[in-house]
């Protein structure tokens, strides 16, 4: 229900983005509201705190000149809401939504509160079928599976924003199912965002794609809103329309930095190195919006993306974020010093749902097997790597020789890609890769699935 507008004049204080207004009635949480002041242009704000003394309002425009007590602060009674609809695709964005792209501003099929909510866990179907990314280290280990949240961990320095853009452009949906990606960025450069856009163009990637871009230069607020209206997006595309939706958002750690920055702003008890103790909670709000909902044809989909400070996986980033999700992939600083693009570390990486979206009528009947025997082949050369680097090469046994040698084609050939491939391309190589290694070696492999194995290259090389 709208709210009658209600307009004070003068807050009580102010502190970095955030204004404090006593003695305020029948305020909503999340209430749009417009700070206007004399000779300064009209901001907008949002109510994070509606208590019953101090309401307190995050200003998402630059403070810098705002004098709060000549300030006149407009409550609106209404909510943050999106255009969504199919329109939109092929469409730019800012964290609020308002057009990049120099076009007018999308008429869309419906408008929606942003805030959404998790998804109801008595309507939610178990996710089944795969999503190809093109990526074989994804595909052929850690399935991605339609209704999956899958969180790449990235480091400083490493490719994670490249990992997201090359799975925007080559993901597909199984078989012929309508399919489309949302990419939202938090906190990019100027430059990473204009390398987004000229990128999905050039690769026609766009016209089944909507981003939601803010920039570093954006006020830092409007991170918590960009993931809101890009879920709110993929919930009416896929639950509405039918679509399979892929929602890519990096980076999840800028996303949490804004949090511990208006948190401390509000001079909230810190919880675990600073961070406000209901951080779990709200990515559990924006993660928790994926799945299948029963009776709706279409899917939502999540890979967030998220740079570990210092490589900590126990940071309370990734730890949290670990919690919520079905998985994660690790990228690797060795393979990345190394020249293995894209460097996914695929024996600490996971897809919880992979075994749901493989084997007999949804990928090749040997996946499981072929994926087992291809982790120990490659985790044995790991274990020989180390043990060479005390005692030389020469001094490893002949089967420890051979799997150094596999682990080294692995990440050359398997891991390591610069065009898409599609999944018989990945089983192929694997394959390849096994067949290097005498049968006594492959002890994860059934003699059935062996015996099958020439037939089934051949028809996945054709």
């Amino acid at each position: 229900m709208t709210r009658l507008t209600r307009t004070y004049h003068g807050a009580s204080g102010a502190t970095g983005p955030l204004l404090f207004l006593k003695d305020t009635r029948r305020v909503a949480l999340g209430e749009w509201v417009e700070i206007a002041q004399a000779d300064q242009p009209l901001r907008r704000g949002q109510v994070i705190d509606a208590g019953e003394d101090t309401t307190v309002i995050q200003v998402l425009d630059e403070t810098l000149g705002l004098a709060p007590a000549r300030a006149a602060i407009r409550l609106t009674g209404n909510v943050p809401t999106a255009v969504v609809g199919r329109e939109l695709l092929g469409r730019s964005f800012n964290g609020v939504g308002q057009p990049l792209d120099e076009l007018p501003p999308p008429i869309g099929e419906a408008l929606l509160p942003v805030a959404g909510a998790p998804l109801n866990p008595a309507r939610r179907l178990r996710p089944t079928d795969r999503i190809e990314t093109g990526v074989s280290a994804i595909d052929g280990l850690n399935t991605l599976v339609r209704g999956q949240k899958l969180p790449v961990f990235s480091g400083p320095g490493l490719p994670g924003l490249e990992l997201a853009g090359r799975i925007v452009e080559w993901s597909r949906a199984p078989g012929a199912r309508p399919f489309a990606v949302i990419f939202v960025g938090m906190g990019l450069t100027a430059r990473e965002a204009e390398h987004f856009l000229d990128r999905f163009q050039r690769a026609g990637a766009m016209e089944r794609s909507i981003l939601y871009l803010n920039q570093a230069r954006d006020p830092s607020i409007e991170r918590l809103l960009a993931p809101r209206f890009a879920l709110t997006q993929a919930e009416y595309l896929a639950f509405e329309t039918g679509l399979d939706v892929l929602v890519v958002m990096a980076d999840l750690t800028s996303y949490c930095e804004t949090l511990r920055e208006v948190a401390t702003a509000r001079q909230e008890i810190p919880g675990r190195r600073g961070f406000p103790g209901s951080m779990y909670t709200d990515l559990a709000t924006l993660l928790e919006r994926a799945g299948i909902v029963e009776g709706r044809a279409g899917s939502v989909t999540q890979i967030p993306i998220l740079t570990m400070p210092d490589d900590d996986i126990t940071h309370p980033i990734p730890d949290l974020t670990g919690y919520i999700t079905e998985g994660q992939l690790v990228l690797s600083r060795e393979l990345h010093r190394r020249g293995v693009e894209p460097p996914i570390d695929v024996l600490p990486s996971l897809s919880r749902l992979m075994n749901a979206g493989i084997g007999p009528g949804r990928t090749v009947p040997e996946h499981r097997e072929w994926a087992n025997q291809l982790y120990a082949s490659y985790t044995q050369g790991r274990e020989a790597r180390l043990m060479a680097a005390i005692v030389g090469e020469a001094g490893l046994s002949e089967p420890d020789r051979r799997a150094l040698a596999l682990a080294d084609r692995f990440e050359k050939e398997f891991i390591g890609q610069q065009e898409r491939r599609d999944l018989g391309q990945t089983i192929a190589i694997g394959w390849a890769l096994l067949e290097s290694l005498p049968r006594d070696d492959l002890l994860r492999l059934s003699e059935p699935t062996w015996d099958a194995r020439p037939s089934r290259l051949t028809q996945e090389s054709r």
